[in-house]
């Protein structure tokens, strides 16, 4: 399973310093549970703040959990949501 997974703080509630450290545990304990393709992240002098994943989980088992600490981390950090997004892919 292929999992685009996205963090915003378009909102301003996170500092720099949170929003570095949103970054680094969401790559530290949801990323690293799965084989990861890439990772991008916004213009560093742009009006928004976002950072994207693109992570390859082999099971059910590992997506569930990588979800799991998504949110956790989520609400540690006090936002409102963490986009999931599964690709279908189509190779042409």
């Amino acid at each position: 399973m292929i999992v685009y997974i996205s963090v915003g703080n378009s909102d301003d509630k996170l500092s720099q310093v949170e929003w570095c450290n949103y970054i680094i545990e969401m790559t530290a304990r949801v990323v690293a549970i799965g084989h990861p393709h890439g990772q991008w992240a916004s213009n560093p002098v742009g009006a928004y703040q976002n950072a994207c994943w693109c992570v390859e989980f082999r099971t059910d088992a590992e997506a569930a959990e990588a979800r799991e600490v998504a949110k956790e981390i989520r609400e540690k950090y006090r936002q409102d949501s963490v986009a999931w997004a599964v690709a279908e892919t189509e190779f042409i």
